[in-house]
C-alpha cells in the first residue's frame, strides 16, 4: 500500500532533519581536530569533506534511491554552465567585487562603526584608495587552489545541501513559485539557513552566517537545472573570487 501524502511528507523531512543533525553534531566535533598531514593536508577539514560526500550515499541507500536524484549529474549541462560559470562571470562576480571595494571603504574609514564587520587585521591593511594593495597569488598557488575548492568544498557541501538536503525539502514543500525554473519557497529558505548555520562552528563568528544569501543563489540554481553542477562551479567560484580579492585589496 503506498503511503499517504502526509506520511510522505513527515519521512521527507525526518530523513532531512535527521541527516542535518547528525552531520551537524560531527562537524561541530571536526572541525576542532587541528592536525596537519602530508598531502592530505587539515585533517579535520578532509573529514568533513567525506562526510558530507558519504551522507548522502546513505541517506539515498536508505530511501532506495541514487544520487542521480540528487542532482549528482552533468545534464543538463550547458544550463548548468550558462548559471554556473556564465551567470557568475558576467554579472554576480562585477558586482561582488564593486560591493566588497564599497563595503571596506565604508568599513575602513577613521571612526567607522561598520569596522566590527571586517575580518580581523583586514583595516590595518586597508589603505585609500584601497585598491591594488596586493597582488595575486601565484598561477600554480591558484590553480591548487581552485582545484581544492571545486572538489574538497563545493562538491561535497553541495551533494549534502542542494543535491539531497534541498532535494528532500522541495519534495516535502513544493515551491511556492519558480522564476526561470528555480524554485522559490520554504524549502529554499531553510536549505541556505541549515547552510549558513553549518559554518558557525569552524570559528564561532556570527558572520558566517552571511552564508545563507549564496545559499539561496545556489538552491536556486539547483532546483532550477536539477543538478548541483552549477551550484558546483558557482560556489568554487565564489571562494576562488574572495581569495583574489583578499590578496590583491588586502595584501
Amino acid at each position: 500500500m503506498a503511503a499517504s501524502p502526509g506520511n510522505a511528507k513527515r519521512t521527507l523531512l525526518r530523513h532531512a532533519a535527521i541527516a542535518f543533525g547528525v552531520v551537524g553534531a560531527a562537524i561541530a566535533l571536526l572541525v576542532r581536530v587541528d592536525i596537519e598531514l602530508p598531502l592530505l593536508g587539515h585533517l579535520g577539514s578532509a573529514l568533513v569533506a567525506v562526510l558530507l560526500l558519504y551522507t548522502p550515499v546513505l541517506v539515498a541507500w536508505r530511501r532506495r534511491e541514487d544520487l542521480h536524484d540528487y542532482g549528482l549529474r552533468s545534464a543538463p549541462l550547458g544550463r548548468g554552465l550558462a548559471l554556473g560559470l556564465g551567470v557568475p562571470l558576467l554579472v554576480i562576480f562585477p558586482l561582488f567585487a564593486l560591493g566588497y571595494v564599497a563595503f571596506y571603504q565604508l568599513a575602513c574609514a577613521p571612526d567607522s562603526q561598520l569596522a566590527v564587520l571586517t575580518t580581523p587585521g583586514a583595516c590595518l591593511r586597508w589603505s585609500q584608495p584601497g585598491l591594488f594593495t596586493g597582488s595575486l597569488p601565484a598561477i600554480d598557488v591558484l590553480l591548487e587552489f581552485a582545484l581544492i575548492q571545486l572538489a574538497v568544498v563545493a562538491l561535497p557541501e553541495e551533494l549534502f545541501f542542494r543535491g539531497m538536503l534541498l532535494g528532500l525539502l522541495e519534495r516535502a514543500w513544493p515551491p511556492a513559485r519558480r522564476v526561470l525554473g528555480g524554485g522559490l519557497g520554504l524549502a529554499l529558505v531553510v536549505s541556505a539557513l541549515a547552510f549558513a548555520v553549518i559554518h558557525l562552528p569552524k570559528a564561532g563568528d556570527p558572520r558566517a552566517l552571511a552564508t545563507f544569501f549564496p545559499g539561496l543563489l545556489f538552491g536556486w540554481m539547483r532546483s532550477a537545472t536539477g543538478s548541483i553542477l552549477a551550484p558546483v562551479l558557482a560556489h568554487a567560484g565564489s571562494n576562488v573570487l574572495i581569495r583574489v580579492l583578499d590578496e590583491v585589496m588586502l595584501g
